[in-house]
């Protein structure tokens, strides 16, 4: 697929051959039982590389498929609870939360206030003072608690 008569040949090493017919370099990449690649099309003249095109393209797959592994896939999970949630609700609630940033992902923790719950934000802002406290070692606190008309939200991200 090379039509240039004249390519700037490099070895498997990395070592500048010169510039060479195109003949004699498909002639020498044959020789050594490899293929000749062209790198470069654009510069004058064509770069093209002695080396083994199959076991390139296994590497470059392979080094696609790590930079997806060490790509991070966070998640927003939402935990809800209420300004009374008993105390067993909310160990179970608050060993939720823990899993979720053991995997990685955000917590959001919302409290709803129902009818005259709303006198007592007080009960919720201990509540998530408390689930900090209990998960203090897991988590950290990226968005402090404020409260959006009848509701409580607070961040926590994994430490």
């Amino acid at each position: 697929m090379i039509r240039a008569r004249e390519v700037r040949l490099i070895d498997m090493d990395g070592n500048q051959l010169g510039v060479v017919p195109f003949t004699e370099a498909l002639e020498t990449a044959e020789s050594r039982g490899l293929d000749l690649v062209e790198v470069a099309p654009n510069a004058n003249p064509p770069v093209c590389r002695i080396m083994d095109y199959g076991r390139y393209k296994y590497q470059q797959s392979k080094k696609l498929q790590e930079a997806k592994k060490r790509q991070s896939t966070s998640q927003i999970k939402e935990i809800k609870l209420r300004p009374r949630t008993g105390e067993h609700d909310l160990q179970v609630k608050i060993r939720h939360m823990r899993r979720f940033l053991h995997d990685r992902n955000k917590v959001k923790v919302t409290i709803i206030f129902r009818g005259r719950e709303l006198a007592y934000t007080g009960l919720g802002a201990a509540l998530l003072r408390r689930v900090v406290d209990e998960l203090s070692e897991d988590a950290v606190v990226e968005m402090e608690a404020r409260r959006e008309g009848r509701i409580m939200v607070m961040g926590l991200a994994p430490k």
